[in-house]
């Protein structure tokens, strides 16, 4: 055989191995796309921060430009995902209620969304406090001003939940609503409030505890067995954490918050398994990378960050590389063949209430809902 012909042959050798693996899920599979849109939290926020250097880690190493699009509300960030004008929502508990239909997602235009997750960090909340107003237990929580933020019920569900641990109601407190993540978070040091609810990075508690005013977290202590069964009687998704990473917080000075996932890297459910897959294994792959870009980077490790309980089912795709790195146990498929019968009901059960709901006012329709909802949920289990 001639020299050519045996380079011809090695040749479409190499472009049928090429093809082949592209439709095997292979390598022309994996890749990321030359472009991407993400959403995230307020610029400022954590979920910012972090989707800002994974970003910019996925950039250098794959030459991928990634367009980081900020809201202050839930529906916000969920929607340009739903409506596919975001590839990846980076998202806080609006992920659970839009799995669920709670919430903002109870009304007749939502419903419980088909929705699953690649993976998302152990994050802790609580409730930080102006130092110079001295709160120092629930009890003095009563009468100060506490920042909710319009139409962001991740963060005002999961504040309510925090003040029922200590026995406090937003009838208790001055509620002083903002219209954006940022601007609830600035009030405490520009003098407007007292209090307020979220996670112990984001770059408006670290302004805090520098400024006159000073930080304080409100701790939830896990020996409160009482204050833990009133605070999951509205937030079950949360648990007990101590906390020394974040502002105003070291190992000599931790503090204990609630711990739940933030960001939950959130996409359709019918996002392909190998685009999932392709977005996993570039997390993975340049983790070195964005690791040290704030202090509770290193958490996305996906043995770690890959790992059940989350807001909702994990992808297929997200799936097949977790079970590759080693990382994804029988234990997990379990919780999310689960979590996806769950998502299931719910989602049939949801269907069965429009069309008996239809012509319902919406504060019907939610009564009707939630009567539905419990009692598809209590057959299925």
């Amino acid at each position: 055989m001639s020299q050519t012909h045996k380079t011809k042959m090695g040749y479409v050798a190499a472009i049928s191995a090429g093809v082949a693996m592209a439709f095997s899920g292979g390598v022309l599979a994996q890749e990321l796309p030359a472009t991407m849109t993400w959403s995230s939290y307020d610029v400022g926020s954590a979920g910012y921060a972090e989707a800002s250097a994974m970003a910019d880690a996925m950039g250098k190493e794959y030459g991928t430009k990634v367009r980081i699009q900020p809201s202050g509300s839930s529906i916000g960030r969920l929607q340009p995902v739903l409506q596919k004008r975001a590839d990846v929502g980076f998202l806080a508990t609006e992920a659970f209620f839009a799995a669920e239909g709670t919430e903002d997602f109870s009304k007749k235009r939502w419903g419980p969304q088909d929705i699953r997750v690649l993976a998302g960090r152990p994050a802790a909340f609580g409730m930080p406090t102006a130092a110079d107003a001295n709160i120092n237990s629930f009890e003095d929580l009563k009468g100060k001003r506490v920042a909710f933020v319009a139409g962001n019920p991740s963060v005002n569900v999961k504040c309510e939940a925090y003040m029922a641990f200590g026995g406090v109601t937003t009838d208790d407190v001055e509620i002083v609503m903002f219209p954006s993540y940022g601007a609830a978070m600035k009030s405490i040091a520009e003098g407007k409030t007292d209090a307020t609810c979220t996670t112990t990075t984001p770059s408006q508690m670290y302004e805090l505890a520098e400024s006159p005013r000073g930080l304080k977290w409100l701790g939830a202590p896990s020996s409160n067995v009482e204050g833990w069964e009133k605070l999951k009687s509205i937030a079950p998704f949360f648990g007990p954490r101590v906390e020394a990473v974040g502002a105003g917080l070291s190992e000599q000075n931790p503090a204990e918050l609630m711990a739940y996932r933030y960001p939950v890297l959130t996409v359709r459910a019918d996002m392909s398994a190998d685009d999932a897959y392709a977005f996993v294994k570039a997390m993975d792959e340049t983790f070195d990378i964005y690791k040290n870009a704030t202090k509770v980077m290193p958490r996305w490790s996906l043995d770690v960050a890959g790992t059940p309980p989350a807001d909702a089912a994990f992808h297929e795709g997200a799936i097949r590389y977790l079970k590759e790195k080693g990382t994804w146990t029988d234990a997990h498929q379990q919780w999310n063949d689960a979590r996806v019968k769950r998502q299931q009901v719910l989602q049939a059960a949801w269907k069965e209430t429009m069309a008996q709901g239809k012509d319902m006012s919406e504060e019907q329709f939610a009564d009707l809902w939630e009567k539905n909802r419990q009692a598809a949920l209590a057959s299925s289990s």
